[in-house]
């Protein structure tokens, strides 16, 4: 049975082209958030389904092309007769902080909740052992949209799914902040992991500290990526602090530093890992992912494995 499932939308990445006289030129491939956790996920060994919808161009035909040789499973796509995907461009700094454009008010993805097949689609949710979603996934939908996938969501769990939100806010995708704040609210009742970080939270829960945010999150196992190098584990009830080992190579792009952290982070639960453990994995694999210009590293920068060897320390998966 595939264990993952993800839940979101996939766009074409315009991604700037680096080196003399190359100013200006952009190179095509695509990305979204919780699609590169899933190109991660399946490399690493998870076998993963994302779950979105495309048009029927020859664009959505070579993204699913594209993921299929990744090792996604596609049987979960709607395909939308007239659409095409949403399209995002990357520009970087010095530093390698990105800037996004996007172009994506009319994709085939936003109308995933409202389709024929909707139901059926929910309905198989409970078929896995882990969904991820993001807020970006929940913020392309409408609010009736959102109360099918979170109704969806909690059947799954009943059926014994276990529920990962990552809190990836991006403001321009909501209306205000309010509608944001009661959305999270939801989604955080219906997880059983809750991936966030300071930069999504504080937005939406100002000046709050790092104790405040994570006890906004009702869930028993929930990690909060630090502004400064590292995160806060809380299992148990037990908080942890984490740190990764150092960058040794010098940044270019942190796009899907945190899609990557997530996709270790999972991997490494289900193969066994605690959560402090499946921290450092997803930190390990953020460490390598910003090393390189775009959202999917080369196949070639991949890690043999994520988990230090037979000495690490061992707990229930999700």
């Amino acid at each position: 049975m595939t264990q993952v499932a993800c839940i979101g939308e996939c766009m074409i990445e315009l991604k700037q082209a680096h080196g003399d006289g190359q100013a200006g030129l952009f190179s095509r491939g695509y990305g979204g958030d919780t699609l590169n956790t899933s190109v991660y996920l399946a490399r690493l060994g998870v076998g993963v389904d994302y779950i979105t919808a495309l048009g029927d161009d020859p664009m959505s035909d070579e993204m699913l092309v594209g993921w299929a040789t990744e090792g996604i499973g596609t049987s979960r796509v709607a395909r939308l007769k007239g659409k095409l995907p949403g399209i995002y461009m990357i520009q970087t700094d010095a530093y390698g902080d990105r800037r996004f454009f996007h172009w994506r008010e009319n994709a085939a993805a936003r109308s995933l909740m409202d389709l024929p097949e909707t139901g059926d689609i929910l309905n198989s949710l409970a078929t896995y052992d882990v969904i991820y979603l993001s807020a970006i996934t929940l913020s392309i939908y409408t609010q009736q949209g959102r109360t099918k996938l979170l109704g969806g969501l909690g059947n799954a769990r009943k059926h014994g799914a276990r529920i990962v939100f990552d809190t990836n806010y991006r403001a321009r995708g909501w209306p205000d902040p309010e509608v944001a704040r009661a959305v999270f609210g939801a989604a955080f009742a219906v997880s059983d992991i809750v991936l966030a970080s300071p930069e999504d939270l504080l937005p939406l829960y100002p000046d709050e500290t790092d104790e405040q945010l994570m006890a906004r999150i009702p869930c028993n196992e929930a990690v909060l990526k630090l502004l400064s190098p590292g995160s806060i584990v809380r299992f148990e009830g037990l908080l942890r602090e984490v740190r990764p080992e150092p960058i040794t190579q010098p940044v270019v792009d942190t796009t899907a530093a945190g899609d990557s952290f997530s996709a270790a982070y999972i991997a490494a639960r289900l193969a066994g890992a605690e959560p402090v453990e499946a921290a450092r994995a997803g930190h390990r694999l953020g460490g390598i992912v910003v090393c390189y210009p775009g959202a999917i590293i080369p196949r070639s920068a991949m890690p043999a494995s994520i988990l230090p060897g037979p000495g690490s320390t061992r707990k229930a998966s999700p």
